[in-house]
């Protein structure tokens, strides 16, 4: 582990792992896992790294964090005679994202940048003009000028990403296209991290998981949390800040970047797990924010609750402004937070700690 946490982090963010094809960061996940006392990677893609009890204690029921770490993305569906590729969406996007975007497609023998292509308003006519582009309606170039030329670096079925890259702006704020949710892999690793330096009585196991964002049978999380020994697992990921112009606060929450990691309570929550998140906060002096989560989180939790016999698990977000856009924007404070919270959090599970709600 890098002795500049901001390094790792912006590692992290800059490869691009849309879900599916999450290998870049994954393996920047697992190199830096210096601390742990086991690191693995299981057929569906998700990381492991495990740092036993206190002891050495490596049976038995432990604690899993899970932080997803693929992010959405684009992928070739159609390269055609004069190089231009076509293209669909990894994962739900906004289109008006797209227009006058560079993109980094993971080419067969590296990156390969490119931009996305459209009409100019000048050649348009005048009923085009405010039409919505939608992703059918525009290409990538590559600057290919031939089928041929363009498949000597790309194929149908090449992913991809935004071509934006990692930036620090005041007041302890950071800007990327992938903190949904590379912040969440990043904050159990750190996590971990900090329980090798003050060990929990329990294993703990950190999981970068994959797929979430295309998750409709529960991606990653679901598979990991199945094959786990776990007394509870805590979900990490992003939440919408509402301290942005327009947002209704009530009807999504007063949530502010710099106002602490963001607890859910509700759905696939276990009420267990987030009173005792709670309380941990309380015990450390770790500002935190309450959501509801009335029907369904939207996050890895969904996958995990129902996993195996059941899993008691909870849910911590980093509140995060302009999601799903190349410029997503969080605090570094409310991440360091969260990892805070969720060592403090597995320090008090004990083999004997009963989740049930009783």
């Amino acid at each position: 582990m890098t002795n500049d946490p901001f390094a790792l982090l912006a590692r992290l963010l800059d490869a691009p792992g849309p879900s599916g094809f999450e290998r870049a960061p994954a393996r920047i996940w697992r190199e830096a896992a210096t601390f742990a006392d086991s690191v693995t990677v299981d057929v569906s893609g998700n990381s492991h790294a495990t740092v036993f009890g206190q002891g050495g204690a490596s049976d038995g029921p432990g604690v899993m964090f899970a932080g997803h770490i693929d992010e959405i993305g684009v992928m070739l569906v159609h390269i055609d005679d004069n190089g231009f590729c076509w293209f669909d969406v990894i994962g739900g996007w906004d289109s008006q994202v797209f227009v006058g975007q560079r993109v980094t497609l993971i080419g067969r023998d590296g990156p390969v940048p490119g931009v996305i292509g459209k009409q100019a308003i000048h050649l348009m006519d005048q009923k085009d003009r405010d039409k919505l582009s939608k992703p059918h309606d525009l290409w990538i170039d590559i600057g290919a000028t031939s089928r041929d030329e363009a498949l000597e670096r790309v194929a149908v079925g090449t992913a991809g990403v935004l071509g934006s890259t990692v930036t620090r702006l005041p007041n302890d704020r950071i800007v990327s296209r992938s903190l949904d949710n590379r912040i969440g892999a990043y904050v159990v690793l750190e996590a971990l991290r900090l329980l090798a330096e003050e060990r929990a009585k329990v294993p703990v196991t950190a999981v970068a998981t994959t797929q979430e964002e295309i998750a409709y049978t529960g991606g990653g999380a679901r598979t990991s949390a199945s094959s786990l020994n776990v007394l509870a697992a805590i979900v990490v990921d992003v939440t919408h800040a509402t301290d942005s112009p327009g947002v209704e606060k009530k009807r999504h929450g007063d949530i502010a970047l710099g106002g602490g990691p963001v607890l859910s309570r509700g759905a696939a929550v276990n009420p267990v797990v987030c009173d005792l998140l709670a309380s941990v906060a309380e015990a450390e002096g770790i500002p935190y924010r309450v959501q509801a989560s009335p029907r369904f989180t939207g996050t890895d939790a969904d996958a995990i609750f129902t996993a195996h016999r059941g899993v008691a698990t909870g849910l911590v977000s980093v509140p995060l402004r302009y999601m799903h856009s190349p410029s997503e924007m969080a605090s570094l404070e409310d991440i360091r937070n969260a990892a805070k919270l969720l060592a403090a959090f597995a320090r008090r599970v004990e083999a004997t700690t009963d989740f049930v709600p009783r």
